[in-house]
């Protein structure tokens, strides 16, 4: 009794009673503590103008994919294989290195004569719907600093993420799933790991919420086995159960305030409660038929390599994203490749593996993906973005901590990378050049900074008004320098 009455500043600490009751009828005109239909989470910004897009998934390679050995294929490379050139390693490095040219064939697609590699068969007969940006340059040769900078605009920690930017201005169409979803790589997540998903200064409830890898993506999300304690607390104990935890935080938000997440803590135990309602529906694949099933790979066996999954597990996580967009969730966030390098796109030690590692696990699903968005007519109302924190070099991999690597390896190059977008508001086609060997972004040159306007811009937003307020600054996604959308991408 002590300790609580020190934490009320010596007053009197009330009975529970009455700290419930006056929680809730301070509470009463605001937030619902009894079960009443919430809003969805209404964000705080008027968009600028219409969107094109009302959610958007974020398909993340997370390690670097190579660019001239997937779509951006560079005959001059090819020719000048096993040539010596000097060429920036690091920043203000400069190496000499041996010219390494792709192994694998490519050829155009579709009306808009795209170009793609036989590393990725069935994406290929889905240029047409592309945009792919060959152009883009970031600031990081480092994986940590560049995958926060891909996911929040910044190389150091702490700032709120793409996913958070998006929950924050548009909040969700749903009160019943989260806004902003996370999945990784069943082999283990990205660098930083959080912090990529991370609502940063912002309002905790904005941060992404994590489902894990496989079949139990949410846990204690469903009831509690027959016969324990739990499970004999039916739906309306459970609701006056967290009326009452909710209320304990109000009263004490009330006589400390400042501490935002105690409001993110309470807007999470409601949704905690209403997804064991709605969640267990959202993440039934036994609801989709064979056919589809199949088409995203649930059923193909891993290849033939020791360190692939194979197709099922990322293509269960497209499928469940799928789900969750078709429900409501405005974000979706699903990061292909994760451990150790070699189960990453982090191609040092031999880009011909890498490829025959990853290539085949995400084929079969994105093309199921973008195939399924479409006939199901939520494409077009969809941002489907694809891409890593950064690119390859066209040298081999033979210098410094990697000399015992495989000489057909790539280092990372974030002077010119390629990503591409795909559904609402986008013009399918290439944009952009890197130069004659693929190492440096040349013609459309555009920061990363211009990429996250792109994606504001594609889901109605401005980003140079898309703005919170902390430590006395206007903070935004693209950063004080200047950003423009990339308007040759969008429709």
């Amino acid at each position: 009794m002590d300790n609580a009455h020190t934490s009320l500043g010596g007053r009197t600490p009330p009975n529970r009673r009455a700290v419930l009751l006056g929680a809730m009828a301070a509470l009463g005109a605001g937030v619902s503590l009894g079960g009443g239909a919430l809003p969805a989470w209404a964000g705080p910004l008027v968009r600028a103008h219409a969107p094109r897009a009302k959610r958007c998934i974020f398909l993340f390679m997370f390690g670097g994919p190579s660019q001239m050995d997937l779509f951006d294929p560079k005959p001059e490379l090819q020719r000048r294989h096993g040539s010596t050139v000097l060429l920036e390693r690091r920043r203000n490095d400069k190496q000499s290195a041996l010219l390494l040219g792709s192994k694998r064939t490519f050829a155009r697609y579709g009306e808009t004569g795209q170009w793609c590699s036989d590393a990725l068969p069935r994406l290929s007969k889905h240029m047409d719907r592309l945009a792919v940006i060959k152009s883009l340059y970031t600031d990081s040769f480092a994986h940590g600093s560049g995958i926060l900078q891909m996911n929040t605009g910044q190389t150091a920690p702490g700032h709120p993420s793409l996913g958070a930017w998006i929950s924050y201005a548009l909040g969700a169409d749903t009160t019943e799933l989260p806004p902003f979803v996370v999945m990784h790589d069943p082999r283990g997540g990205p660098i930083a790991g959080p912090a990529n998903w991370s609502s940063g200064y912002m309002p905790a409830e904005h941060q992404g919420t994590l489902f894990r890898s496989g079949a139990s993506p949410v846990l204690d999300l469903l009831p509690a086995p027959s016969g324990s304690a739990q499970s004999r607390l039916d739906a309306a104990m459970r609701r006056v159960q967290l009326d009452a935890l909710i209320a304990l935080d109000a009263e004490h938000a009330r006589t400390r305030p400042g501490h935002g997440e105690l409001d993110a803590r309470a807007k999470s135990y409601e949704l905690a409660l209403r997804m064991q309602t709605s969640g267990p529906e959202a993440l039934d694949l036994s609801q989709e038929d064979a056919r589809t099933l199949d088409a995203y790979g649930l059923f193909d066996r891993p290849g033939d390599h020791p360190l692939t999954l194979g197709p099922a597990p990322f293509g269960r996580q497209c499928l469940i994203a799928r789900r969750l967009l078709e429900r409501g969730v405005r974000f979706v966030q699903i990061y292909q490749g994760g451990g150790h390098q070699q189960q990453s796109w982090d191609g040092h030690f031999g880009i011909e593996e890498n490829l025959a590692i990853h290539c085949p696990e995400i084929d079969k699903p994105i093309s199921a993906l973008l195939e399924d968005l479409s006939q199901r007519g939520l494409l077009d109302e969809t941002l489907v973005v694809w891409g890593g924190e950064f690119g390859r070099m066209p040298t081999s991999q033979l210098a410094g901590a990697f000399q015992t690597a495989n000489p057909d390896g790539r280092d990372h190059n974030p002077k010119g990378f390629t990503v591409w977008m795909a559904g609402a508001g986008v013009k399918p086609g290439s944009y952009g050049e890197t130069d004659e060997l693929g190492s440096e972004a040349v013609a459309n040159r555009h920061h990363l900074r211009d990429f996250h306007a792109t994606i504001l811009q594609l889901m109605g937003l401005d980003h140079a008004t898309t703005s919170y307020r902390f430590g006395g600054l206007d903070r935004r996604l693209t950063g004080v320098v200047e950003a423009n959308p990339i308007r040759g991408v969008m429709a």
